[in-house]
């Protein structure tokens, strides 16, 4: 019997379910008054209120059976939780970070990190911000500078790895600061901002040998740095025949620490945690966990989170889950290209994104498009995604005025063995259909604006009725979702 292997043949998720969880449609009318409570922010819809939440993949995956079954091996001591060794031995086995300090979330040890790094006046160089890291390193006293490549700010690019670090930007900004006043580089792996964009180990090991040079400390988002070990996998020649572990371990090799939000990658619905490699950073951080998180031991958490934290770093780091991850953002945005909707290429890891410049032309930069464009998406349908743009960006400290970046974009926000791929279909077809009557997608005015992180909390308006064919169940409907 001969065997065809050329033969593609389809791939399935490596899970099956053993529980679900109901969701329910609503009504366009039920939307449209959910949507003018939120005040045009998905951010305070309430969750009842949401058929597909792609609003964010942070804390909203689905564990397994073995980090459930973890929950109840909890130690819940104050000081040296049994859950709290194996959550270091974990992180030291697949990141090589010999000291691990637990936190809440990220930006618990993006907080720490900054108190005890950031001196005011220093300038902290990173492959584009991230909301929650820029602001502790402002609050610190510091200023963010973006030396990503500039491929990176543009959407429809095909460098396959977006998130790298600019080496000229890099070396311009010791030129006029000084070495002395740069406290650590930042990398983020599959950078947020920039559409989940990975960077290559060849770019990694540039910036790791220019900062053995002058002397800086290279410090890690390792928030998505799995799903980035799969990029470079897939992307970056002589890796194709290494698992994403080797690849994760030698990406952490090369940085002197990290900070981690595990509600990402590692698949729990709360936890993070700081990491260095040199002892005193880690006494010094220790120090300030207790007063902002809690003992050292255990940050924040319950032993039973860190248990099933050092249970999801087993799991989520295995190629066959990163494939299956990676695999269903890849179905969607596939979906939506063929159907001629503008999207961010290269697609990353965790989530599609929208270019709201091109899908609402009409509308300028500060009538908010990617909000605007959320928002319309909601009362479509009832998924839930996020902006990412100009409402993301906030104000410059020193001018008052608005940042304007170069991408303005929906993200939409795969959480992790959730949805099914009916779902996704689902989703593409009320992007196809906001695509379809974009004309009638208006722009916003905020009408309250948070002096920081404005993005959560910022409440907008219609500057006229929005117009949206096909409304929820009733295609046949033309619908004001805003009343006059």
């Amino acid at each position: 019997m001969t065997v065809n292997s050329k033969r593609k043949r389809s791939w399935a998720e490596p899970f099956k379910i053993k529980m679900v969880e109901p969701i329910k449609m609503t009504t366009a009318e039920e939307r449209v008054e959910a949507m003018e409570t939120a005040r045009y922010n998905t951010f305070l819809l309430k969750s009842a209120e949401v058929y597909i939440d792609l609003l964010t993949d942070s804390g909203t995956s689905a564990m397994s059976d073995y980090q459930w079954a973890g929950l109840m091996l909890g130690d819940e001591a104050y000081a040296g939780s049994e859950n709290f060794f194996r959550l270091e031995s974990a992180v030291e086995k697949f990141y090589g970070y010999p000291y691990t300090i637990p936190t809440h979330q990220g930006r618990g040890a993006e907080n720490i990190l900054s108190k005890i790094l950031i001196k005011p006046g220093d300038v902290v160089p990173g492959n584009m911000y991230f909301t929650t890291t820029r602001i502790h390193q402002e609050l610190a006293g510091g200023a963010f500078e973006d030396v990503i490549i500039e491929e990176a700010h543009k959407p429809d690019n095909l460098h396959p790895f977006k998130g790298n670090i600019d080496l000229d930007k890099l070396a311009d900004l010791v030129d006029r600061h000084g070495a002395e006043r740069i406290p650590y580089i930042s990398v983020e792996a599959c950078v947020n901002m920039a559409g989940g964009q990975p960077f290559s180990l060849a770019n990694l090991k540039e910036v790791r040998a220019f900062c053995d040079k002058h002397g800086i400390l290279l410090i890690l988002d390792a928030t998505r740095a799995m799903e980035n070990a799969w990029f470079i996998k897939e992307r970056e020649p002589g890796y194709d025949d290494k698992s994403c572990a080797e690849i994760l371990k030698e990406i952490c090799d090369l940085t002197d620490g990290c900070t981690m939000s595990g509600k990402k990658d590692l698949l729990v619905n709360i936890g993070g945690f700081l990491c260095f490699r040199d002892i005193e950073y880690y006494r010094r951080a220790c120090e300030l966990v207790v007063v902002y998180e809690g003992l050292h031991t255990y940050g924040g958490l319950a032993g039973r989170d860190m248990e099933a934290m050092a249970r999801g770093i087993e799991e989520a780091v295995e190629d066959e889950h990163l494939k299956a991850r990676v695999g269903q953002v890849s179905y969607l945005g596939q979906k939506l290209k063929h159907s001629g909707i503008p999207i961010v290429e290269p697609l990353g890891g965790h989530a599609v994104y929208l270019d709201a410049r091109k899908f609402l032309p009409h509308l300028k930069q500060d009538e908010f498009p990617a909000q605007a464009l959320a928002a319309a998406l909601y009362i479509d349908s009832g998924v839930r995604s996020m902006e990412r743009g100009i409402v993301s960006a906030g104000r410059d400290k020193k001018t008052g005025s608005h940042r304007y970046p170069k991408l303005e974009l929906v993200r939409l926000t795969i959480p992790r063995r959730v949805y099914t791929q009916a779902h996704m279909d689902v989703v593409a077809e009320s992007v196809e259909s906001c695509y379809e009557n974009r004309e009638g997608i208006k722009g916003l005015r905020m009408t309250y604006e948070p002096d920081n992180l404005r993005f959560f909390q910022a409440h907008f308006e219609p500057s006229a009725p929005f117009v949206l064919e096909g409304v929820g169940l009733d295609r046949s409907k033309r619908y004001s979702a805003s009343r006059k």
